[in-house]
């Protein structure tokens, strides 16, 4: 993890348990989807665990990867790091049924002792309510600004614990976000619906606001940001406007391609909306 002290390479070090998790998941996933992929409906394509495994490397390149040791120079390298996690790593592990395929790589043990556990009224219940759409995009929402607050955001690069913490948040949120969307296992919702494409474009407005403010406002919004070390050439400002530049169009795209995927999906009369799905 970047130190807080330094900037720049200088504090890169290679995150071994982090990349060692990584890994590790991977190859269980890898694993269950070799077991799968014989399947006659064909429901675990090559292209889903490329997904999968592209996911994984987003999480890796936010977290671990020497472009995170910016993070206390750039605030674009901030944004970057927030939307790998928030809103590119999650449909990518979604796209790759991550459940179905985790389950069937772990032994078959811990397989069943899985499944009893999911189907436990107490667990039920509570994922029934942390899986609302409601929740789900108050949660992320709430996370989104709770952490672009300057004096939180100062406060998060000056301790590792916290730090560590923001990316967690970031990531769980992103995952709890696209949960209505893509309805994986253990969901038993019926699909998406029009609702879903609404659920997509409310979540745009918080992003817009955010970044139209880093864009267009003539202050510096985070001061820390002022006794940093700067090695990319541009100004505090400048780092600022990128930032917000690069939050606008990856959210609006990303959005917008995922909306117009599952409004196309629900115009087709025998489109099975069980989840988004490229193809």
């Amino acid at each position: 993890m970047p130190h807080a002290h330094h900037g720049g390479l200088e504090s890169w070090e290679f995150p071994i348990a982090l990349t060692v998790a990584l890994a590790f998941m991977a190859l269980v996933y890898l694993c269950g989807w070799f077991r799968l992929r014989p399947t006659p409906s064909g429901s675990m394509a090559s292209w889903r665990a490329g997904s999968f495994l592209l996911g994984l490397c987003s999480i890796w390149t936010a977290v671990g990867s020497p472009i995170a040791a910016f993070h206390h120079e750039l605030l674009t390298v901030h944004m970057v790091q927030h939307l790998l996690l928030m809103t590119i790593a999650p449909p990518l592990i979604y796209l790759g049924e991550p459940f179905t395929a985790l389950l069937h790589g772990l032994p078959r043990r811990v397989d069943r002792a899985t499944r009893t556990l999911f189907e436990l009224p107490s667990i039920h219940r509570f994922g029934t309510v942390v899986t609302q759409p409601a929740f789900c995009w108050l949660a992320a929402t709430a996370t989104l600004i709770a952490w672009h607050v300057p004096a939180v955001l100062a406060f998060g690069m000056k301790s590792e614990a916290w730090y560590a913490i923001q990316h967690v948040s970031f990531l769980v949120t992103g995952l709890l976000f696209w949960w209505p969307v893509f309805l994986p296992w253990p969901s038993t919702s019926a699909g998406p619906n029009w609702s879903t494409v609404l659920y997509l474009f409310l979540a745009t407005l918080p992003c817009d606001i955010l970044s139209g403010f880093l864009v267009f406002s003539e202050r510096i919004a985070y001061p820390i940001y002022l006794s940093s070390l700067q090695h990319s050439g541009l100004s505090v400002i400048e780092d600022q406007q990128c930032a917000g530049a690069v939050m606008w169009t990856c959210v609006t795209v990303v959005y917008l391609v995922a909306g117009t995927i599952l409004a196309t999906r629900l115009l087709s009369p025998r489109a099975d909306l069980n989840s988004l799905e490229v193809l």
